[in-house]
């Protein structure tokens, strides 16, 4: 312990100055103002920030981190069957701990599991009410009966359907996530789910190598941002046409039903082919 030169009733301890008291009333416990600096002090450690768990931010960067390790957990199907749109929101809702960690049916108890250990959560059985775990499969359509209505490529979230407007579609096979999303939107039942094995022993998962699960994940980035850049440009160009139809046509108040005519047509096209194919 050594005394400061410059204020003789501070003294310099190993890790701290310690006021010295100036009259005998006064205990080293005590300064002039009243304020307790304690001659303990010197045994006293930093304060460190501790977290409870791993899964518990520290930092401004460390929900992001944290929001990246669920995601990691997730098979990236982006199936929508957890009710978040993407695995990412689901991802971000379970580190705002607004979700369960039982809510993702392609994951199952793989990802459960995972979640449970990284979030310091109770391991609970999948929740019913968001599916059940099925083998993985993919999209398969049946060209003879595609019109090229283009639906089933505006829903698939990892851009795996390729064709063009009343031009024959089909499925590029090993990016097909098996989401399922393409069945309800096409009017003509033309999209079957076949199974399929992966091309790889899955790490993680047995039917979702982790190579395809980052392609996946990278693939709905991809789309996201592509939809982002067309968006503002599809806005602008209905709005001009709006304005310029206004001011030459009248609207048609029977559109809405022509194309449903149309696609009624397609699918009774559809039907009397398949029987005759019978």
């Amino acid at each position: 312990m050594l005394r400061n030169a410059q204020a003789p009733h501070v003294l310099v301890t190993d890790r701290l100055m310690v006021r010295r008291a100036d009259s005998p009333g006064q205990s080293e416990n005590q300064d002039r103002d009243g304020v307790v600096v304690g001659i303990r002090a010197r045994h006293c450690r930093p304060r460190r920030t501790r977290r409870y768990c791993d899964a518990m931010p520290t930092s401004a960067n460390e929900p992001l981190a944290l929001i990246e390790r669920i995601d990691a957990c997730l098979p990236q199907t982006q199936c929508t069957q957890c009710g978040y749109p993407r695995c990412r929101a689901y991802a971000e809702a379970l580190a705002a701990a607004t979700a369960g960690i039982n809510q993702c049916p392609p994951g199952g108890d793989v990802t459960i599991r995972a979640l449970s250990a990284l979030l310091h959560a109770a391991p609970r059985p999948l929740d019913p009410r968001f599916g059940a775990h099925k083998p993985r499969a993919r999209a398969v359509i049946d060209e003879t009966l595609c019109i090229g209505c283009r639906k089933c490529i505006d829903a698939c979230p990892v851009d795996a359907i390729i064709g063009a407007r009343k031009l024959m579609h089909t499925v590029i096979a090993r990016e097909c996530t098996g989401c399922e999303l393409c069945l309800p939107p096409c009017p003509v039942d033309c999209i079957a789910m076949m199974p399929a094995a992966p091309m790889q022993p899955g790490e993680t998962w047995p039917e979702y190598p982790l190579a395809e699960t980052a392609r996946w994940r990278r693939r709905t980035e991809k789309r996201l941002e592509r939809l982002a850049r067309i968006k503002p440009v599809r806005r602008r160009k209905s709005s001009n046409n709006t304005a310029s139809t206004a001011a030459t046509t009248p609207v048609l108040p029977n559109d809405r039903e022509k194309i449903r005519a149309e696609i009624r047509a397609a699918v009774g096209r559809a039907k009397a082919k398949r029987k005759t194919q019978k």
